[in-house]
C-alpha cells in the first residue's frame, strides 16, 4: 500500500521560496507518476506539477511554471516541490498523489490519482 507524507509548509511573504517534501513508502515507484496538486478555499483541486519517477520527465501548470520545480531523490524515496517567488494566488493546501494507471498518466487530473498524501498547508502573505 503506498503511504506519502507531505511536510515543509508554511507562511511566508510574497516573493519568498519554500521547499515541500513528499515521502513515500510501501511499494517501489517504478513507473509511478507523482504529482503535487493544490486546492485553495472554495476552489477545485487543481494540478501544480509531475514527475515521472523512471526517467525524471517534469511537467507544471502554466501558472506556476518557471517558479516551481519540481524534482526526485531515488535514494530516499522522496519528491520534492521547490517553490520561488510566491504569490498570494499559491495559498492553498498542497497535496502530493502517486499513480502509475495509463489514465493518471494521460490526464494528470487529480480524480485520476488514486494514493494522496495527507497535504500541507501553504499561506502567502501580500
Amino acid at each position: 500500500q503506498v503511504q506519502l507524507v507531505e511536510s515543509g509548509g508554511g507562511l511566508v511573504q510574497a516573493g519568498g521560496s519554500l521547499r515541500l517534501s513528499c515521502a513515500a513508502s510501501g511499494r517501489t515507484f517504478s513507473g509511478y507518476v507523482m504529482g503535487w496538486f493544490r486546492q485553495a478555499p472554495g476552489k477545485e483541486r487543481e494540478f501544480v506539477a509531475a514527475i515521472f519517477w523512471s526517467g525524471g520527465s517534469t511537467y507544471y501548470a502554466d501558472s506556476v511554471k518557471g517558479r516551481f520545480t519540481i524534482s526526485r531523490d531515488n535514494a530516499k524515496n522522496t519528491v520534492y516541490l521547490q517553490m520561488n517567488r510566491l504569490k498570494p494566488e499559491d495559498t492553498a493546501v498542497y497535496y502530493c498523489a502517486a499513480d502509475r494507471s495509463p489514465r493518471a498518466i494521460a490526464t494528470m487530473g487529480p480524480a485520476d490519482f488514486g494514493s494522496w498524501g495527507q497535504g500541507t498547508q501553504v499561506t502567502v502573505s501580500s
